[in-house]
C-alpha cells in the first residue's frame, strides 16, 4: 500500500517560517493543506511586513501564493473541542476546521520582565518597535535605547537608523564572555557568518554594552529617560523610546490544550516532529527557541511526516519519507546544536528578579503589583485571589514574567485561547455536548 495519503486533511496553524515550510511541503507530499494564521499576511514575526523580503522569505512567500494551499489569514484558533476538529473566529464568525493531522508552528513571543516605568507609553518590545517601525511609525530624529537579551536586539538596533532613529546605546545583560560563546557557536550554521559580519558592521557607529541592564524608566505621560546598571554603575540616558526585550517564550497554548507533553517550557516532539498527542506534530520555536533556520527545518520535517508516515505506528517508514526529508534532517541537526548554543549564551542574570518593587505592576491587564501576590503560594492561587492573568493577555506576558520571577508555572489552559464574541462559547459548547453534531465537518467555503 502507498505511503502517500492525497485524500489527509492537514492543518497548518501559523504562518511563519516553520509552518510556510510544513504547508508547502504538506503540498508537494500530495495532502490537502489549511494553513492559517491569525495575522492578516503570512511571515511569522519575523519576515511580516518586510521590505524587501529576505531572499529566504520571498520564495517561500511566493510558492505560497502560486500554490492551492489554502490560506486562512486573520484566523484565530479558539478551542480544540473535540479530536480532529478546531473551532476558529474567522472574520468575527465561527469557523470548524477538520483534520486529519495537526501541525502546530505558533512561534514565540517576546519575554518581558517588570521593573519601575516599565509600563510607561514608549516603552515597547524589541520586535514590537520593529514592527511598528515596519507599518510607518515615524522614528525621524527619535533616540531609541535597544535593552534586553538575545541575537533580535542587535538586528534591530541595526535596523533602526534606516528609519531614522539614533540608538544612544545598546544594552545586553549577558556578559561578554557569553557573547564570545555564542558568537562561536555560529561554526554551527556557516551560512550566517556573512550575515553576522555585516550585522557587526552596520553596528560599529553604535555604542554596545554587555552586562548591562535596564533598571529604571522614567517619565510622566510618557518615557523620557531610562536608567541602566553595569557592574556597580549606574546612569540615565534621555530617549524618546525604550526596546525592551528579555528573549522569547513560545506560544504553548494551543499545544497544551490539545494535550501535548511540555518539558522544561517546550513541546515534546519525536524524530518526526509528532508530539504525544495523535496526530499532532509540532515544529518551529515552541520546540526550542531557535530561530528561522531550525524553524524551517523542522517545519519540512513535520509537514512530510504528517503527509507521508504510515498510519500504523509500528509499520516501517516509507524509503519515500526517508528520502525527502534527509536534508532537512541533517539541516535540522545543525540548528539544534546552534540552538543549544543560544540557551546557553543568554542566561538571563539572576540581578533581574530583584528590579520590581513592591509597588511594580506585574500584570498589565488587571493592575496586579509586585505587592499583592505576597501570601500566594502558585500561579492558580494568584489567579483566584488576585485575577493575576485573568485580563485580556490572559497571562501571556505577566506569566512568563511570575514564573522567572517567582519561580510559578503558569497552569490549567482553557478555552477560549483569545477573547472572543459569546457565540463562539457556544458553538463550543454544543460540540462538546453533541458528537453528532454536524457542524464540525464544515470547512472554509463550505
Amino acid at each position: 500500500m502507498s505511503d502517500l495519503h492525497p485524500s489527509r486533511e492537514i492543518v497548518v496553524v501559523g504562518a511563519g517560517p516553520a509552518g510556510l515550510q510544513a504547508a508547502l511541503a504538506a503540498h508537494d507530499a500530495g495532502a490537502r493543506v489549511t494553513l492559517v494564521d491569525a495575522s492578516p499576511e503570512a511571515g511569522g514575526q519575523i519576515w511580516r511586513g518586510g521590505h524587501p523580503p529576505s531572499r529566504i522569505a520571498a520564495r517561500l512567500l511566493g510558492r505560497l501564493r502560486d500554490s492551492p494551499v489554502q490560506f486562512l489569514r486573520g484566523c484565530t484558533i479558539v478551542d480544540a473541542p473535540k479530536p480532529g476538529q478546531l473551532l476558529a473566529m474567522h472574520d468575527g464568525n465561527p469557523l470548524w476546521l477538520s483534520y486529519h493531522r495537526l501541525v502546530l508552528a505558533t512561534g514565540a513571543r517576546e519575554r518581558f520582565l517588570p521593573f519601575p516605568g516599565w509600563t510607561l507609553p514608549n516603552v515597547l518590545g524589541v520586535g514590537g518597535i520593529q514592527a511598528l517601525a515596519k507599518g510607518g511609525l515615524d522614528l525621524a530624529g527619535k533616540r531609541v535605547v535597544v535593552a534586553g537579551s538575545g541575537p533580535l536586539l542587535l538586528s534591530v538596533a541595526a535596523s533602526l537608523p534606516l528609519y531614522g532613529a539614533q540608538v544612544p546605546v545598546i544594552a545586553e545583560q549577558a556578559s561578554l564572555s557569553h557573547l564570545v560563546r555564542f558568537a562561536l557557536g555560529l561554526r554551527y550554521l556557516p551560512g550566517k557568518i556573512p550575515e553576522a559580519l555585516q550585522l557587526a558592521w552596520r553596528l560599529q557607529p553604535l555604542r554596545f554594552q554587555a552586562a548591562t541592564y535596564p533598571v529604571r524608566a522614567h517619565g510622566d505621560m510618557r518615557l523620557t529617560a531610562v536608567t541602566l546598571r553595569s557592574a556597580d554603575r549606574e546612569w540615565t540616558v534621555d530617549c524618546d523610546y525604550l526596546a525592551c526585550a528579555f528573549g522569547f517564550v513560545p506560544n504553548l497554548e494551543l499545544a497544551e490544550l490539545l494535550g501535548c507533553t511540555v518539558r522544561e517550557g517546550f513541546v515534546v516532539v519525536d524524530n518526526w516532529q509528532q508530539t504525544t498527542a495523535p496526530d499532532v506534530y509540532c515544529a518551529g520555536e515552541p520546540t526550542g527557541i531557535g530561530g528561522a533556520e531550525k524553524a524551517m527545518a523542522e517545519g519540512a520535517v513535520a509537514g512530510l511526516a504528517a503527509a507521508l508516515l504510515p498510519e500504523d505506528a509500528n509499520s516501517p517508514v516509507s524509503r519515500n519519507l526517508h528520502s525527502q526529508a534527509a536534508p532537512h534532517l541533517a539541516r535540522r541537526a545543525r540548528c539544534h546544536h546552534f540552538a543549544q548554543v543560544l540557551e546557553r549564551s543568554f542566561p538571563l542574570r539572576p540581578e533581574l528578579r530583584d528590579l520590581p518593587l513592591p509597588e511594580t505592576t506585574v500584570c498589565r491587564c488587571e493592575d496586579v503589583p509586585l505587592i499583592h501576590l505576597e501570601g500566594c503560594s502558585s500561579w492558580r492561587d494568584a489567579k483566584l485571589q488576585r485575577r493575576l492573568g485573568m485580563g485580556h493577555c490572559q497571562g501571556r506576558v505577566c506569566g512568563a514574567a511570575t514564573e522567572f520571577l517567582l519561580g510559578w508555572p503558569m497552569q490549567s489552559v482553557r478555552p477560549p485561547l483569545s477573547p472572543v464574541p459569546v457565540r463562539l462559547l457556544a458553538a463550543a459548547a454544543l460540540a462538546k455536548a453533541d458528537d453528532s453534531n454536524p457542524h464540525p465537518q464544515t470547512r472554509p467555503g463550505q
